[in-house]
């Protein structure tokens, strides 16, 4: 039986919530696919949220890594394309950090493509009557962080040879989120997780020079 870890961050920036984190435990224990399902919550920190993903992977041995972020103001359920190496935080993390314009890992390669069927998703979303885009800019704070730091963790061994696959998306606020923010854009939590099962059925059965 293949193995998913499905990840979602903590809530940051004074919101009670974070949408991921809300959305990901309805996924808790699922079977997609004859795929289990492991979820894990990261920290909204730099570095420390680099350490717990890869401790998760370590524990789970996944075949399939999706890491899902919370991006207010965004419309869609949105699939990121490339993760980037460089940290540029608007606002502190949880931990009071906040880096600007540092590389992650300074010798490691500028960007890094997710290795999720990325249009194959979005346009597999989209016939379940769901808000979704490609994404070419996950921003350059914790969930840039968290997608550079996958794929490069997923570049080397065990994971490279063992061709685990992985990838980040982001979702809008929940609407009751949506409210203390001058009603930003939002989907309710039941389409997003119907969204993210699509998006791990659809990473599960498209192989990935299939997906190119």
């Amino acid at each position: 039986m293949k193995t998913v870890l499905v990840t979602g961050f903590e809530p940051f920036d004074g919101e009670p919530v974070n949408a991921a984190w809300e959305v990901v435990q309805t996924l808790s224990e699922r079977s997609i696919e004859g795929a289990h399902l492991v979820i894990r919550q990261l920290p909204t920190v730099f570095g420390e949220s680099r350490r717990a993903l890869a401790q998760a992977m370590t524990e789970v041995e996944p075949d399939l890594v999706v890491c899902v972020g919370q991006a207010g103001g965004r419309r869609a359920v949105s699939v990121e394309r490339v993760g980037v190496n460089m940290d540029d935080a608007r606002i502190p993390d949880n931990a009071g950090q906040q880096p600007t314009e540092q590389p992650i890992e300074p010798s490691a390669p500028a960007g890094y493509f997710s290795t999720l069927p990325v249009r194959r998703i979005v346009e597999a979303v989209r016939e379940r009557g769901i808000p979704a885009e490609e994404s070419w800019s996950a921003g350059a704070y914790v969930c840039n962080h968290i997608l550079f730091g996958l794929m490069h963790l997923l570049a080397q061994s065990p994971w490279r040879e063992r061709g685990v696959r992985g990838g980040f998306i982001h979702i809008p606020f929940l609407p009751e989120q949506a409210v203390r923010h001058h009603n930003a854009p939002c989907l309710p939590k039941t389409l997003v997780a119907e969204a993210l099962e699509t998006a791990i059925r659809m990473s599960l059965c498209v192989s990935e020079e299939a997906a190119r």
